[in-house]
């Protein structure tokens, strides 16, 4: 029995598109980084770049957000985006941990 190509491309884009819905799904259903986290507590992350500790990270400055650091990969716009530092989790966008790098 021969399968025609067309039937093996629809199959492969619905595949396609089903793995890529999944995808972004399992993104948005991310749980959110807790502050309390021994690897936050660890890298001084907060959810609020404000509240950070001045005395414990002397080179914080107020505009350094994740939302602004090259490990963030959050879309513009929105609350919270996921990190490389914390795989599987969400960050706050106005959230700030050590690992903080100017996005170029």
């Amino acid at each position: 029995m021969r399968v025609s190509s067309r039937r093996v491309f629809v199959l492969q884009v619905v595949a396609g598109s089903a793995a890529a819905y999944a995808g972004a799904a399992l993104a948005q259903a991310a749980p959110m980084v807790d502050e309390k986290d021994p690897q936050a507590m660890a890298l001084g992350y907060v959810k609020d770049t404000t509240k950070v500790d001045a005395k414990k990270y002397p080179k914080h400055a107020a505009t350094q957000k994740c939302s602004n650091c090259a490990l963030y990969t959050g879309k513009p716009g929105q609350a919270s985006g996921p990190c490389g530092v914390f795989p599987g989790k969400q960050v706050a966008a106005d959230g700030w941990c050590s690992t903080y790098v100017k996005k170029a």
